[in-house]
């Protein structure tokens, strides 16, 4: 099958990151994956897989515009060449799908989508909320077929996008390689310092992942001897380091920025946190629980409960609140959590079994368009 994927740019992120390496699985295994780019630059084309890659010279930066040269660069790529079926990556890409889908009408390949972030978007202001609700059920009325990256997901799909439950799968995220999650299960064994905790966050600083929070639980109920480092790297990264250096933090918050293996990282930390708005089914929470790290998270998804084994794995507060995540933080020490059942539930989101569940949906999808076009051809005959 050939597959086209938009992308739009080698900058960091977790959805382009596992929609690349789904790309890479796909390809070695005889399939012919296509990446349509918008921008062919980013911190991250050093250790990008070698893939066939598409894309339109810019005419000027699109950086600030990169939904609107995306949906024209896809359109373009779309319009000259065949393609079996579309990978939309994450929740971010789907105006670019709709877009094209409605530019191209019955020439457009079919769509699967793939549901990574949390669609009741609490954050949002409620002026918008209707807005965002009839755009959910838009998707749900143009595209084709869509996927929930872990099971709590599901129903959330269905009721928001107005979807019969044939259009609706789960496949759980393939955030973790099979050799990254047996590293993983052996990153922690000489963990628990003796001198304050190591608390651990790692994701791209962006208003979506509210390290703001973070840094303000921190300050108001971390313990003298307690540090914290933050991974990642992004537009919020100067906002981040001054409010750290204004509530004093300077000695004990650490920013180490983009970290391409964070086995280390997980290896010497005690705690790890998450502070986001919303997500789907956060690689973070699964890489944390491979290496049987206690959590600390926001209520950001409906999968966070189900992640965190309902209090077994970890405390899980309502977003948006610093001094709920702060005691969620020191409760969390004290966890002793059974990491042979936290590595259990990570081992289901591999690579290497999602990369062949995604196979066996985009066969049955394209099946599917395939035998719809031949019934709706005016040279079709009905026996």
């Amino acid at each position: 099958m050939r597959i086209a994927i938009p992308i739009h740019s080698f900058e960091p992120g977790g959805v382009e990151r596992v929609a690349l390496r789904l790309a890479e699985y796909w390809q070695d295994s005889g399939h012919d994956p296509v990446i349509v780019l918008g921008r062919s630059r980013g911190a991250c084309i050093g250790p990008a897989p070698d893939l066939d890659y598409r894309f339109t010279r810019e005419p000027f930066p699109t950086d600030r515009w990169e939904t609107i040269w995306m949906i024209w660069s896809f359109f373009r790529f779309l319009r000259k060449e065949q393609v079996d079926a579309i990978f939309c990556p994450g929740n971010t890409y789907t105006v670019v799908c709709v877009a094209v889908k409605l530019l191209l009408g019955d020439r457009c390949p079919p769509v699967l989508v793939k549901i990574s972030n949390d669609l009741k978007r609490s954050d949002l202001p409620t002026f918008v909320r209707p807005f965002y609700r009839w755009w959910l059920r838009a998707q749900g009325a143009v595209l084709e077929r869509f996927v929930g990256i872990a099971h709590p997901m599901r129903a959330e799909i269905e009721r928001e996008l107005a979807l019969p439950k044939h259009s609706v799968s789960v496949i759980p995220d393939p955030a973790l390689s099979e050799t990254e999650l047996h590293e993983l299960f052996g990153s922690g064994l000489a963990r628990h310092s003796q001198v304050g905790c190591r608390f651990l966050t790692i994701g791209r600083l962006a208003s979506q992942k509210n390290q703001i929070l973070l840094l303000e639980a921190f300050a108001r109920h971390a313990w003298p001897d307690d540090t914290l480092v933050i991974a990642g790297d992004g537009p919020e990264r100067d906002r981040l380091v001054e409010r750290a250096s204004a509530l004093g933090l300077q000695s004990r918050v650490q920013f180490v920025g983009h970290v391409d293996n964070v086995l280390s990282l997980y290896a010497k930390a005690d705690v790890f946190v998450l502070s986001s708005h919303y997500e789907g089914a956060p690689a973070v929470i699964l890489e944390a629980l491979a290496a049987g790290l206690p959590i600390a998270a926001t209520n950001c998804c409906v999968s966070m409960e189900w992640l965190t084994g309902y209090g077994q794995f970890g405390v899980v507060v309502p977003p948006g609140d610093p001094d709920a995540l702060g005691l969620a933080m020191n409760a969390a020490k004290h966890l002793r959590p059974d990491q042979p059942a936290m590595q259990r539930l990570a081992a289901s989101f591999t690579l290497e079994s999602s990369g062949q569940l995604y196979l066996s949906a985009f066969a049955a999808l394209v099946g599917n368009a395939n035998r719809r076009h031949r019934e709706n051809s005016p040279n079709s005959v009905r026996v």
